[in-house]
Parts: structure tokens; sequence; C-alpha cells
């Protein structure tokens, strides 16, 4: 999946499903489940114990001992790639959303206008009989338009167009708002780069005999989809190994996903003027106007040397090679509102080939996530209603300002760092803002209009209307009130721009959030989420922003050194560790999620030895209120994960896999080997354990 929003070039979530130790359980036959909608949520205990492996030795294998029993007892269903705790209340949280919307798209009165609208969405998406008569139809008139191409100076405007219709980065280049890296107050626009299908640049560039098979994969597809649109087996052909060569010229420019990683590398603001230099025969002034964007504000272009090598591919080009790579993309890009064979062989290649789900989800799950997608805070209104109240937001809060004490303690008593930039450390915790269960103002819907009996113009439609919201903040102040989830995700995440920690509703639902269940596990589990978005504010991109938000040093280069030879300690550990076959993490891209992930858990602990003088912890089902603790923090990550799925995650997701994001902490944690009588020399302890916050 594209990632769309230019904002997630600089926040960081906690939620992304890696792989397991349990290879043998993760490919096991998932049990037959029947889907049914959910009118309530079903209850898991935030401490499960028939989750563990008792006979594990919790010094030697914590996640094992904490997740075996769940390993075992939870293969991966057929239509998913990856199986975990997040993945199976999310799956919850999707039923439920499900019991929503199939009520509302059948309720003929008394509805809102917003929940017209999504019952009306959710209708017309479950209608697949009207989706299999449309077959490519709906495509034609973004094709018409690429068709109606004279010449190269053409393509501003097309493009402009596509972009619009389709919001998607992969039409050479995306280009949308966010905001301005040296004025967190304003928004700009912003010109990324794009181009590509495979999940990163080195998908296209490795020679290994696996890599060269993928792309010899991935040209089939291309040519399929080709054929679905009418090209004759030739012509596809041909056409399929044009798009490859076309990508590949533009995945060589692009920059990799750890050099992505560094905000300087992405901050390029200039004038259209020079952005005009840069790209020297494709006029921007056309661009802009049809994007209905002003041509005389500032851009931030996040790869300059990607658009100076589009911009030389445009001139070697013919104007038929363009308008091949072009119908590749909106083909691609549109593939989901599309009748059943291109949802299939779209399916085929970027789910069955490159991650092993050998299953299509059934239309109603695609459904929902789309509603949520294009109409989610319509729909987080009645998820909010009916599963999020007043109580469970102000336990939140207590938490989260709990663990933003026990953080500035901790940046008080640090040997390692100089007063003047503990004060500006001071300064930005204290300005961080708590987003909690959902924003206070919801998005109005009003412009959008909806039908019950058009879902391919419905996609269109939302998608439009979003391009459109986004691109006019452009030239305007922020709104620092607005979220960048919406309510029902089961995530959460830090803005390093907006200085800002963000819960969703949905993710502050049992399992991972337990009302029922005494504060130990909470602590550790919901506890240490707190602290993992909190510490991304100080992490290894997020300390480079200010309290304002703005990229800008308020480190002295004493107290940066100090920084980079504490993290280094992070790196060098978890590079030893294996994702998948021989590949190892790429501890340089993982490295803000693993120190998220360790202080996250020092800071949880803290407040909840806070928390312990309010109420006195007890023991219960023979475990201790510290060890309840560490398996609380332990049980959110348990998980299964197909092999194909851990080769894409080992190259391009900052996040380590489960089993480490658990022993990886622990082993770093004298509280831990305290709470289990851990012994000097056992694989969870270390003789010198990492800490930087």
């Amino acid at each position: 999946m594209r990632r769309c929003l230019l904002a997630l070039l600089i926040s960081q979530s906690l939620w992304v499903t890696l792989p397991s130790a349990a290879q043998s359980a993760a490919t096991a036959p998932a049990p037959n489940v029947v889907d049914k909608p959910l009118s309530e949520f079903p209850y898991t205990p935030g401490l499960d114990a028939s989750a563990m492996d008792t006979a594990a030795n919790p010094c030697e294998d914590f996640y094992q001992y904490s997740c075996g029993g769940w390993i075992k007892n939870n293969p991966i269903p057929a239509d998913q790639s990856r199986w975990s705790v997040y993945g199976k209340l999310y799956q919850d949280n999707q039923r439920f959303l499900w019991g929503i919307l199939d009520n509302l798209s059948h309720k003929t009165d008394g509805n809102t206008a917003n929940q017209q609208k999504i019952g009306n969405y959710f209708a017309a998406c479950m209608n697949e009989e009207a989706v299999e008569q449309q077959g490519a139809t709906p495509l034609q008139p973004l094709l018409a338009d690429i068709d109606t191409m004279r010449s190269k100076a053409d393509l501003p405007a097309v493009l402009a167009r596509l972009h619009l219709a389709t919001a998607d980065n992969g039409l050479y280049f995306g280009f949308g708002a966010d905001q301005d890296f040296s004025n967190s107050d304003q928004v700009i626009a912003f010109a990324t780069g794009g181009g590509l299908s495979l999940p990163d640049r080195d998908y296209y560039t490795k020679t290994d005999v696996a890599s060269k098979a993928l792309r010899a994969k991935y040209q089939a597809h291309v040519e399929k989809m080709f054929e679905l649109m009418g090209e004759a087996p030739d012509a596809a052909q041909r056409h399929a190994a044009l798009v490859l060569r076309t990508e590949t010229t533009l995945a060589r420019a692009t920059l990799s996903v750890v050099d992505k990683r560094d905000p300087y590398k992405l901050f390029h603001k200039m004038t259209v003027a020079k952005l005009q230099a840069l790209t020297p025969g494709f006029d921007w002034d056309v661009y802009l106007r049809v994007a209905g964007v002003a041509p005389d504000g500032m851009v931030n272009v996040t790869e300059p040397k990607f658009y100076q090598t589009m911009a030389r591919l445009w001139q070697t080009s013919s104007l038929d090679d363009i308008k091949v790579y072009l119908r590749w993309h909106v083909v691609h890009a549109q593939s989901a509102a599309l009748s059943s064979p291109f949802v299939n062989e779209s399916f085929n290649f970027f789910s069955k080939t490159l991650r092993g789900t050998p299953q299509l989800q059934p239309r109603w799950k695609r459904c929902v996530a789309l509603v949520d997608a294009q109409l989610g805070e319509a729909l987080g209104q009645e998820f909010v209603d009916r599963a999020f109240g007043p109580e469970l937001k102000k336990r939140t809060l207590v938490m989260t300002e709990q663990i933003e004490q026990a953080m500035q303690e901790e940046l008080q008593h640090l040997d390692w760092m100089g007063s003047a930039t503990k004060r500006k450390a001071v300064e930005k915790l204290k300005a961080i803002v708590n987003k909690i269960g959902y924003p206070d103002t919801w998005r109005d819907y009003s412009a959008l209009a909806i039908a019950g009996d058009d879902f391919y113009g419905n996609v269109t439609r939302a998608t439009q209307f979003e391009v459109r919201r986004q691109r006019s903040k452009i030239g305007k102040p922020l709104d620092r009130g607005e979220w960048g989830m919406t309510p029902p995700t089961v995530n959460a995440y830090y803005s390093a721009q907006m200085n800002d920690i963000n819960f969703p509703a949905g993710v502050l639902q049992p399992p991972l959030f337990d009302p029922k269940m005494d504060d130990a596990p909470g602590y550790g589990n919901t506890g240490g989420t707190i602290g993992h978005e909190l510490i991304h504010g100080f992490d290894d991109e997020g300390r480079q922003f200010d309290a304002k938000g703005n990229l800008k040093s308020w480190w002295t280069p004493q107290d940066n050194t100090q920084f980079q030879q504490r993290a280094q300690c992070i790196v060098n550990q978890y590079a030893k560790y294996v994702v998948v076959d021989k590949v190892k993490i790429n501890s340089k891209l993982t490295l803000g999620e693993d120190m998220a992930d360790l202080g996250g858990m020092v800071l949880a602990w803290a407040a909840w030895k806070v928390q312990t003088t309010v109420v006195t912890p007890e023991s219960r089902d023979g475990f201790t209120p510290e060890q309840r603790f560490f398996i609380g923090f332990a049980q959110w990550a348990c998980e299964n994960n197909r092999p194909e799925d851990l080769r894409v995650q080992a190259a391009t997701d900052p996040h380590s896999p489960g089993k480490y994001r658990v022993n990886g902490v622990v082993v770093n944690l004298p509280e831990f080997a305290k709470a289990f009588a851990c012994k000097p020399g056992a694989a969870m302890t270390s003789a010198r354990p990492c800490k930087v916050w």
C-alpha cells in the first residue's frame, strides 16, 4: 500500500506487526471462522495466561515465555500476510464497524447527513454485481485523458488531473501540502519522490537471483494488467518491460529508506522558479494552475536529485512511452475499485507473490477499510459514540501525564546531558500536546457527494475531496487540532512538527487497554505505548525538531556526541538479530523505533511505580505485580508472520520483529532481571545494557 499522506514523512507510529520466532505455527492452517458483524467488542484480557508458554525460561527467551501459547494457537488467517494481537484487535474493530455500516446501509430514514453518507458508501461498495457489470469502464475517462496528449507539453495538465483523481504518487511524483520544516506554523507545498510500484528502490537495483526472479514476476503482472485493459499480448509484453525500465531509472535516483529518516535530507525549500530549473521542459505553472495551487509560493522538494532524473527521463522518453507508463499507474492505483479480474490480478502479485497471502480478503473487510480511509471521521463519530466513553479518555490522560512527569524527572537526572540542552528538552516536553480518542472538531464532509449506487464514483469523489482539502491548506496557518489517523484506527503516533502524541480510540480497547485488568499489565502495555510515542520526540529523528516543531538544532556539540554514542549501542545490539533466513535487522532503519521501545518501557515502569502509591498492586495468577507488568508489556507483541512478508519488512519497515521488540528491550532493564530472578549471564540480561533515556 502506498504512503499517500505527506505527514508520514516525519511521523512515527507504533503498530507494525513483524515476525515471530515460530514459523511452523505461522504456516499452520487457520481455523474456519464465520465472519459476522458485531454489535459490541469481544473481550480479550490485557494479560492472558493461556497465551503464555510457562515451560519456557523467561530469563532465556521472555518472548516465547509470554507469547508461546498465542503463537501456537493463532495461525495466520488465509487472508492475512501476518497475524498479531494488534491484527486481531483490528479485525474485531472491523467487524464492529461492519455492524454499524451494515445497519446504516439498510436504514432508510432518520439518518444524519454523515450517517447517510457512510451508509451509502458501504452499500455501493458491497453491491458487487453492479461493480462486476462495470468492468473496466470506469477507467475510460482517465485513460482517454492520457490518450488525448498530443505532445509532451500536455503532460503537466494531464498529470495534475490524474493526481487529483487518484492521489497516487506512483504517477512519477507526489504533490501535496505539509508543514514547513523551518516554520511549523505554516503549510507549504511538498513535491515528493515517487514513480515506483514495488515496495522500495532496492527491489529494482539488487542483482541477486531472488530479486531478479521477483522482478520477472512483477513484469508478468504488469503485462496481465495491460491485457485486462484490452491490449494484445505482444503489445502488453513490450509495455510491461517499458514500465519496469522506467521505474528502475527512477528507483536509482530515489533516497534509501535510511536516508529518508534524516529530515535534513528531505528539506529543500525553493521557489517554483527553482523547481522549474530542476525540471526543464515541464511547465510547473500549468501543473499548479490545473492543480488549484498558487504558483507564487514556496515548495519543499524532498528529493531534488530524483526530480532532475525524472526531467531527463521525460526528455529521452517518447510521448508514447510516457502514455504507457501513465496507463499502468492509473490501472494500478484504481484496481481496488474495479471489477474482480483487476482486483484478483493485483492481489495475486502484491499480496500472494510479494507477501505470501493465500486468499483475498472478503469484500466486507475491503469496504469497511475504504469507508474508514475516505470518510474516517464520519465513521469515527459512530465508533466513539459506541465504544469510547469519557471515563476511558480520563484514565488514558492520567497515565499519559504520569509518563510525561516520569520523562521530566528522567531528563533532570541524566548524567550525560548538560544543563543547557536539558532546559531545551524540558521545554519541548512541556509543549507536547496529548490527543486522546478523537479530535475536538469533526471534519466537515458536506461538500462530498456520496451515492448509494456509484461505488467507483464515490471513491473518485472522496479522493478528489481529500486532495483538494489538503491543497487548500497551502499558504495558510496550520490547524494544530487536526489528526493524522481516524478514531477507529488500531495504532498510535507522534508527529515531530505538530509535537503531539496521538492515541485513537481504536487502540484504547482490550486487550491493549483493559479497564477490567489491574494496573500492572495496563502500564506495561498501554503505558509502554504512551512512553514509546513520547520518546519519538527525543529519538534520532524527533530530537532534531524543537518545541515548536521546527527543524532546528537545540543540542550542544558535546551532548550531541553523547547521544550518538548511546544510540550506537542500540544500533549494534539490534544489528545482530535475524529477521528471516540470514537477513538481519537493518538497525540504522529501526533505530528510532528500537529507542522508543526501550525508553518507553523505562518511562512506563517509573509511571507505574508512582501509580502503586495510589493503588497497592497484588500478585495474581501466580505472578508478582512486577512480573505482570512485564508480561503485559510482552503480550501486545505476540505475532506470526509469513516468510515472504518478513522479507518485505526487513527491507522497508522501521520496526524490529516482535520477538526483538520484547527481548531486545528487557535485556537492557535490570528491573526485569530482578522481577524474574535472572542470574548474570542469562540471555535476557546484559553486563553492559544500552540506555539513552
